[in-house]
């Protein structure tokens, strides 16, 4: 008797959710395909992953239920897969290597058949060095180079605890020209960022007020701006939110205590009464009549 897809799901759901982390997802489609291999080694906890015509996701709740900080090295060997975390989104290919923070939310999607091989690196050894999201391209020589002596330590049994920390130590080691390559423009990116903030709050009433138009008259691409505000532990559009909200509530803590909730929000760029009631509660914890009064 043949297995559905979502049963067959599930079953590699269980096995992804017992080996590497917590993750939800779904069957994208009749051929989903899935296997994973377990590789255990001291220092190096190591699977590889094969998928076709799935998605899995790591949202706040599965993200909430994880355990130790790490991130996930993940080297594509086959095939391609589309990874986001935050705003950054990259699809791999054979050679790539991308980095994912396990403490925030992620998504991989995989449509024809792909085999990625994770390996699990522990948040002390990447702090500083790796960022959520950051991808080494496989034309980088150093990339060919981590990959290759991570595949020929897949294939041994023999390696101390010492020996295992060692080869974790020498991949990283390979790849951090390459990661710490973005520092070379820190200065400039730092600059593009604080105009990318200034310009947002010279215009934070706009209701047309959105990424693509931050990037435009700052004069960065989309993904540079991104980038730039997912250093900072944010997103455009939560910063934009935020602010547009900090304004709302020094209003009703200063302003004319007649204002009418509508218009203020209007004033500072909501254009739905509803969401700018929810929005507000989930920042200051009181919906915004409540916050007046109380201030």
């Amino acid at each position: 008797m043949s297995i559905s897809p979502d049963a067959a799901f599930d079953g590699w759901l269980h096995a992804i959710n017992r080996i590497c982390d917590r993750f939800d997802g779904q069957a994208t489609g009749a051929g989903f395909q899935g296997r994973i291999v377990e590789h255990r080694q001291g220092a190096l906890k190591m699977s590889t992953v094969h998928a076709a015509q799935a998605r899995l996701v790591r949202q706040h709740r599965e993200v909430q239920q994880s355990g130790e900080h790490h991130f996930f090295a993940v080297f594509q060997l086959e095939g391609t897969a589309q990874m986001r975390q935050g705003e950054v989104r990259e699809t791999l290919q054979p050679g790539d290597i991308m980095f994912i923070d396990n403490h925030c939310p992620s998504a991989f999607d995989y449509q024809g058949p792909a085999r990625q091989l994770s390996l699990i690196v522990p948040h002390a050894r990447g702090q500083g060095l790796l960022q959520p999201g950051q991808k080494v391209a496989s034309g980088v020589p150093v990339a060919g180079l981590a990959t290759q002596l991570l595949l020929g330590t897949r294939l041994r049994d023999d390696l101390s605890q010492g020996e295992s920390e060692a080869v974790l130590d020498a991949i990283l080691g390979l790849l951090r020209p390459a990661l710490l390559h973005r520092d070379m423009d820190e200065d400039s990116q730092a600059k593009a960022y604080r105009r990318c903030v200034a310009w947002i709050e010279q215009h934070l009433g706009d209701s047309e007020l959105t990424p693509e138009r931050v990037a435009h008259e700052c004069g960065m691409s989309l993904r540079g701006l991104y980038r730039a505000f997912g250093r900072h532990g944010a997103s455009v559009a939560q910063h934009i939110r935020d602010r547009r909200l900090d304004r709302c509530a020094q209003n009703l803590r200063d302003g004319p205590p007649g204002t009418k909730l509508a218009a203020l929000a209007y004033q500072w760029g909501f254009t739905n009464s509803s969401h700018f009631n929810t929005a507000f509660k989930a920042r200051f914890g009181v919906a915004p009549g409540e916050y007046r009064r109380r201030h």
